[in-house]
């Protein structure tokens, strides 16, 4: 009985542990990260089929980023602190928005805020799974578009993000050939549209 009793501590005291890495590693993120590139794979799962793409991030924090689908299609997302542009190419539009409303535009936008999500969100530790350290993220403001992000992360880096939203639908991401706080163009990050492509201002 006291060896069932002494297994569970120790099995508490472990998970415990396994649960501080999580937020440790997205502080230990937040804190030595200046910029960062990478590729990604996107899946996005609902009632359909799922939808897969992928490209190119760059980020420079606070604020400024570059998620650009390559595959199946062309699609840019750019934000530069101030405005947030999404540019179609195939369908020739460019929407724009103000930073403070579309910081859940991207992933992207999440990733290279200013360290306020402990703010923004309530964190919650989980358990290890494939070699990451996981925790939850859940936004503070009801009228956030997401229920809850989870992230993945080793050795102080984003490795996977899943997104669920309000509408039942889930975007897991996986990032690879990361780059850490790599000399960036200023010039990834600021967008002008195309002369020939209607423009749309939210």
């Amino acid at each position: 009985m006291r060896i069932k009793i002494l297994f569970g501590l120790i099995t508490a005291t472990v998970m415990a542990f396994a649960h501080a890495d999580g937020i440790s590693d997205l502080k230990q993120f937040l804190g030595n990260t200046h910029s960062l590139k990478a590729q990604f794979t996107q899946s996005v799962t609902g009632k359909g089929k799922a939808q897969v793409s992928s490209g190119v991030v760059a980020i420079m924090i606070p604020g400024k980023f570059r998620w650009e689908y390559q595959k199946p299609y062309q699609q840019l997302i750019v934000g530069d602190a101030k405005e947030v542009w999404l540019y179609d190419q195939d369908l020739k539009q460019a929407t724009s928005k103000n930073v403070a409303n579309a910081l859940e535009s991207s992933p992207a936008a999440l990733l290279a805020g200013d360290a306020a999500w402990e703010k923004n969100y309530t964190l919650k530790a989980l358990p290890d799974q494939d070699g990451l350290a996981w925790l939850e993220a859940t936004p503070k403001r009801d009228d956030s578009s997401f229920e809850h992000i989870r992230l993945g992360l080793a050795n102080g880096q984003i490795q996977r993000m899943d997104l669920f939203d309000k509408f039942g639908q889930t975007t897991q991401i996986r990032f690879s050939q990361i780059m850490s706080n790599p000399k960036l163009d200023t010039g990834l990050f600021h967008f002008t549209p195309p002369k020939d492509v209607d423009v749309v201002r939210e």
